[in-house]
Formats: structure tokens, C-alpha cells, sequence
């Protein structure tokens, strides 16, 4: 229970939205229902942890000089990878999408952690380390789109992205109280500043217990 625990918190604590405010851009944009979250999430987790693990295995033959534009070209080729299997077998998130997926070349969390922790760790550790990233991440966009999706359309429904059939939809707020303000930009900022001001005093405490222990 307790490393379940220490996991949550670091988590929180290296959170790259709410913790790191990195790949902001695509969370304001996608975040207005769970189908856009999970459907960019996992394709983050997937491109971020092969992407580690590529990286940390050739790190010792690449040259200082030219490692940014190799670790570019590794993301690249993975996200159209991704891209395509999605277009392929998953129509409804491509749609849904849209330039987003592509984009994913320039998440500054992938090129990020390749930099900071990838090219100086082992196989193992990088695979990890980019897992944990990319949970984190998806959990920040679910957070996000579960807020935004209840308090602008009143439902939350997860759609199957292959089929595209409904697996659950659940009604919650009543058409005379829902707050369309959501579904737009500012709805993404106000749901994005709530959720880093819960995540930074969560981090604030845990910081202070620390320092009585």
C-alpha cells in the first residue's frame, strides 16, 4: 500500500501537465470528451515508451553533436507508425484527432524525457520512466475531459474507438444546468487552472511534511 502510494504521489509530483506544464497545447485542445483523452493517452504512452527504450539503447553510439535531430527522428517515425495503425483501426480517433496525432513529434514530454532521462539511463529503467510519463499524462487528459464533458454536455460516455459503440453513457446534470462554457477555450483554461492549483497544493503539503519529518 505504501509504494502504491509513493507511485500516486510521484504521480503528482512529476505530472508533466499539472506538475511540468508540458504538451499543454494538445491537453486545452482535445479534453472535451474521454474518447479524445484515452485515444491521444495511449498513444502517447506508446509512442513515449518505445521511444525511450530506443533512445537508451543507442545512446553510447550517438554523437553528442547530432543526438536532438536523431531523438526527432526516432519520435517521428514512431508517431507515424502510430498514426497510420490509428487510421487503420480506429477511424473515429483519427477524426477526432485530427492534427493532434502528428503533432505528437513536437510533445515536448517525449523529446523531453528522451533528453533528460533516456539518453543517460538503461533499458529498463528508460521503458519505465516513460510509461510513467505516459500514465501520467493520460490521466491528466482523462481528469480534465471527465470535468469538461459532465459540466458542458451533462453526460460521460466512453465510446469504443474501433467500433465506435457506446460502452457506457451515464447521465448526470439535467439540460437546464449544464454550462456550455466548457465545451470551449475558456472552459479548457478555467478546467486546466483548477486541476495545476489542486496538483501544485497537493505538492506544497506533501513538501512541508517532509520537512517536520
Amino acid at each position: 500500500m505504501k509504494a502504491f502510494g509513493n507511485f500516486l504521489l510521484s504521480l503528482l509530483k512529476e505530472n508533466p501537465v499539472f506538475g511540468l506544464y508540458l504538451g499543454i497545447c494538445s491537453t486545452l485542445a482535445i479534453t472535451t470528451s474521454l474518447d479524445n483523452a484515452l485515444g491521444m493517452g495511449v498513444s502517447v504512452i506508446m509512442i513515449l515508451t518505445v521511444s525511450n527504450i530506443m533512445i537508451s539503447t543507442i545512446r553510447n553510439i550517438t554523437p553528442n553533436e547530432i543526438r536532438i535531430p536523431v531523438y526527432i527522428v526516432v519520435i517521428a517515425t514512431l508517431t507515424k507508425s502510430v498514426e497510420l495503425l490509428i487510421k487503420a483501426y480506429a477511424p473515429a480517433i483519427d477524426v477526432a484527432l485530427g492534427v493532434f496525432i502528428p503533432l505528437i513529434v513536437v510533445n515536448c514530454i517525449i523529446l523531453g524525457r528522451a533528453e533528460a532521462f533516456a539518453s543517460k539511463n538503461g533499458l529498463v529503467s528508460s521503458a519505465l520512466d516513460g510509461l510513467k510519463m505516459g500514465l501520467a499524462y493520460t490521466l491528466s487528459l482523462s481528469a480534465m475531459s471527465i470535468i469538461r464533458q459532465i459540466l458542458a454536455d451533462g453526460i460521460l460516455s466512453l465510446n469504443n474507438p474501433f467500433t465506435n459503440s457506446v460502452i457506457f453513457k451515464i447521465n448526470l446534470i439535467p439540460a437546464d444546468y449544464r454550462i456550455a462554457i466548457f465545451k470551449e477555450s475558456i472552459g479548457a483554461f478555467l478546467t486546466f487552472a483548477f486541476l495545476a492549483a489542486g496538483v501544485a497544493a497537493i505538492q506544497n503539503i506533501t513538501a512541508k511534511k517532509v520537512e517536520v519529518k
